[in-house]
């Protein structure tokens, strides 16, 4: 809706209401709201590809937020990746159909980058456009969420179960962070904590009778924070004992255990 304050009209951009000036009185965006749209629509198809890897590092991770369910860890999403690429592309696709529509013109296929180059190749005809100021709204909100998800460091939290430290009621929880390890801590006392290679030996000090359970090449890495190449030449220098599960192969997790337990005593630590 145009605003206005006694003669002269007001930008109509997010939060705006400066007063529009100059030769452009047709726009109902001043010229820092238009500037403001054309970068983040620019900005926009980086963003989406942003999101695309953290989608990646979440499937890199390999591990389920839960310990229960069977023996084998499963893929964790990142919904908040999924959600922020999914708005992207339907709200850019949404103001070209507007575009479209409108001018009469053929509409863009379903691609960000197409998409997004369709809307700045019209931007000064949706800067016109009565429902500016909502576009300039929704394209900042969707850059902002994207932004968001694009740049957080993930950090997966796992419950692991019942502290294992004698007479402590407490629970544990693992904490994996991209290039900071794992670390298990307790919720009732913040010392009983531990790394990410001591967490495995603490399942089979809590349950000595437990299946054995089978890890990807992805959370050995994780785990022990070493590269992948070094977990699958130690696979088959140590002759890991291995399962493959739909295409994908899994670890035991004693071998795996007791092999970084060597190479830690005899000085050889994983490289970070």
């Amino acid at each position: 809706m145009e605003r206005s304050s006694g003669d002269a009209r007001l930008c109509e951009g997010d939060g705006c209401g400066r007063r529009l000036t100059g030769t452009g009185q047709r726009r109902r965006l001043c010229r820092p709201c238009l500037d403001t749209l054309t970068g983040l629509l620019g900005t926009l198809p980086a963003l989406y590809r942003g999101c695309g890897s953290a989608l990646e590092v979440g499937a890199a991770a390999g591990l389920r937020e839960k310990t229960s369910g069977g023996p084998l860890p499963g893929l964790a999403l990142n919904t908040a990746a999924v959600e922020a690429r999914a708005e992207i592309l339907a709200v850019l696709a949404s103001w070209s159909g507007l575009v479209a529509q409108q001018r009469r013109l053929p509409a863009p296929r379903r691609d960000v980058a197409l998409l997004a180059r369709f809307l700045l190749d019209h931007v000064d005809w949706l800067a016109a456009h009565p429902a500016a100021g909502e576009l300039t709204a929704e394209i900042a909100r969707v850059a902002r969420s994207a932004r968001r998800t694009a740049h957080r460091e993930p950090v997966r939290r796992i419950v692991v179960g019942p502290c294992a430290a004698p007479g402590c009621g407490g629970e544990l929880t693992a904490a994996i962070r991209p290039g900071h390890g794992t670390r298990v801590r307790c919720d009732a006392d913040p010392a009983h904590a531990w790394d990410g290679p001591q967490w495995t030996g603490l399942r089979r000090e809590m349950e000595p009778a437990a299946p054995e359970r089978w890890l990807t090449a992805a959370d050995i890495s994780r785990l022990w924070r070493t590269p992948s190449g070094t977990v699958y030449r130690l696979a088959s220098e140590q002759k890991w004992r291995r399962v493959t599960r739909a295409g994908r192969t899994y670890y035991a997790e004693s071998d795996v255990h007791a092999c970084f337990a060597r190479r830690a005593e005899k000085g050889d630590r994983p490289r970070i």
